[in-house]
């Protein structure tokens, strides 16, 4: 029999208690192991979140993977209870190609190894992706309830200088000791006297308060001290007390105003803030020549520069040949797509299954309550042991109606919608490109490049993600990334003579 590690994990004791039980992973691997002719010769068990590295039984498991030979086996049930971040992917994508691991995805019906087919090495990482967006997602989550916070009319985070957090109020309270000083920074930069430079020093000389010139801009400019706060964008009016009047926050504002005249650009360039110059990494500027010959050239912030003037018509054409590298055979992608599906599906009957048992047992739990009730009232029961039980019982029912509200939550459906955006966009990017005028062309190469560096010859792009991921793994797997080589005619049959 072939040896094999099993991996099981669970991010806390109330996912336990949420149907994502320990017991019932490791039945679900034993018996996959019995049936394909596994011996489970260790078991690796984390009780820990994996939204970050550092997990001890998962690097337990990837040291032995690297130092003994004997075990290359992993079975596990799915993609999210190995790994949720890139680095521990990336660690176990290593052992994959040098050491010939291989993965047993035992809920996806997937595995993972060097002799995969790139469709599933492909669709593995889009789960990773996935998994990432998950964690993404909860974090959005808190987010949201400090967005909640914030619509109340409360800061929700710390409170800027003059100010102090209240724990016991949970409010925001003035610093008297401090509101003196943030009154007395808008009174003289408010005259018109002062530069950020001499402010500083000034302040520096009344109070002794030694305050970075920047943080200082960020004082004067924060309507946090007229009663209101921005939070995610979003400007709200605040239930704290303001330090300054409106008029005095207006006269300030209008010193910056008078200090920093805005410029106008003359002329949009469609390719500005995409291209670095690969000579000396300073950006690739464009110029207006003769009012309608437009060209790029390195900006020179690190001196001369060699790189030569590129005309805008060549720059994007060349630029467009980028894109041909991210195209996604419409096969591939659909069975990817299809596999996500499937899974939101699974995960959702998960869901429904594990609500309907909670709430099975959360009515079962207050009908034993209700039971026991009635036991005192007839004195079958003490006062000591009703006191003891309820409390025991009363606990129970709080946990369960904690799972059961983030039981009610649906399996968010948005992420296999983005997924089968992003390869839609990737399928067509090229043709959508020749179509297009410069500027537009510019803002289609800006939501799949970050930058590209150029020394006038060559290009060399980097994508954003998720579209790093599609370029290596069109560049290093079987199928073609590239839609004109994908349409090539067949060669000839082996054997085939000439003519």
């Amino acid at each position: 029999m072939v040896s094999a590690f099993l991996y099981a994990r669970v991010s806390s004791r109330e996912q336990e208690r949420e149907g994502y039980s320990i017991p019932a992973q490791r039945r679900l691997l034993t018996e996959y192991a019995r049936s394909h002719g596994f011996k489970i010769v260790r078991e690796f068990i984390d009780i820990e979140s994996a939204k970050n590295p550092g997990r001890k039984e998962f690097d337990n498991m990837r040291r032995l993977l690297e130092s003994d030979t004997s075990v290359r086996i992993v079975l596990v049930e799915k993609t999210d209870r190995l790994y949720r971040n890139r680095t521990d992917a990336l660690a176990f994508e290593t052992l994959i190609e040098e050491r010939d691991v291989e993965i047993n995805l035992v809920k996806e019906g997937r595995v993972i190894g060097k002799g995969s087919r790139s469709q599933d090495r492909f669709a593995h990482d889009v789960h990773v992706a996935i998994a990432k967006y998950y964690v993404e997602n909860l974090r959005e989550e808190v987010k949201k309830g400090m967005r909640e916070k914030a619509e109340e009319g409360i800061y929700p985070g710390r409170a800027p200088f003059g100010y102090r957090n209240n724990s016991a109020t949970r409010s925001i309270d003035i610093d008297q000791e401090r509101a003196s000083v943030v009154k007395r920074i808008f009174e003289l930069y408010a005259s018109g006297e002062h530069s950020l430079i001499t402010l500083r020093k000034t302040i520096w000389n009344e109070h002794g308060l030694r305050l970075a010139r920047s943080y200082y801009e960020r004082v004067l400019k924060n309507p946090f001290y007229l009663g209101a706060f921005v939070w995610q964008g979003i400007e709200y009016k605040g239930t704290h007390e303001p330090l300054i009047s409106p008029d005095l926050f207006d006269r300030v504002q209008q010193v910056f105003a008078g200090r920093h005249k805005r410029k106008h650009r003359k002329h949009e360039f469609a390719f500005s803030g995409l291209l670095r110059c690969a000579n000396d990494g300073c950006t690739v500027t464009a110029e207006l020549q003769k009012k309608k010959y437009i060209y790029y050239r390195c900006s020179g912030g690190r001196g001369k520069c060699s790189l030569p003037y590129m005309r805008e018509q060549d720059i994007s054409d060349r630029m467009g040949e980028l894109l041909k590298d991210i195209y996604v055979p419409e096969t591939i992608a659909h069975a990817i797509v299809d596999s996500l599906q499937s899974d939101s599906a699974r995960v959702e009957s998960e869901r429904q299954t594990r609500l309907s048992a909670t709430e099975q047992r959360l009515t079962a739990l207050r009908g034993r309550i209700d039971q026991m009730y009635e036991d005192k009232l007839d004195g079958k029961i003490d006062e000591e042991f009703w006191a003891r039980k309820t409390n025991e019982w009363r606990e129970q029912e709080h946990q369960l109606e904690l799972v059961l509200t983030r039981l009610k939550n649906p399996v968010p459906s948005d992420n296999v919608l983005t997924v089968k955006k992003i390869f839609e966009l990737a399928n067509k990017a090229h043709f959508l490109y020749v179509t297009r005028s410069h500027a537009e062309r510019g803002q289609l190469l800006k939501s799949v490049l970050l930058n590209c560096d150029t020394d006038g010859a060559s290009l060399c792009p980097v994508y954003r993600k998720p579209f790093d991921l599609i370029f290596e793994r069109a560049k290093n797997q079987e199928w073609s990334g590239r839609e004109d080589l994908n349409l090539r005619p067949p060669g000839p049959e082996p054997g085939a003579l000439p003519g």
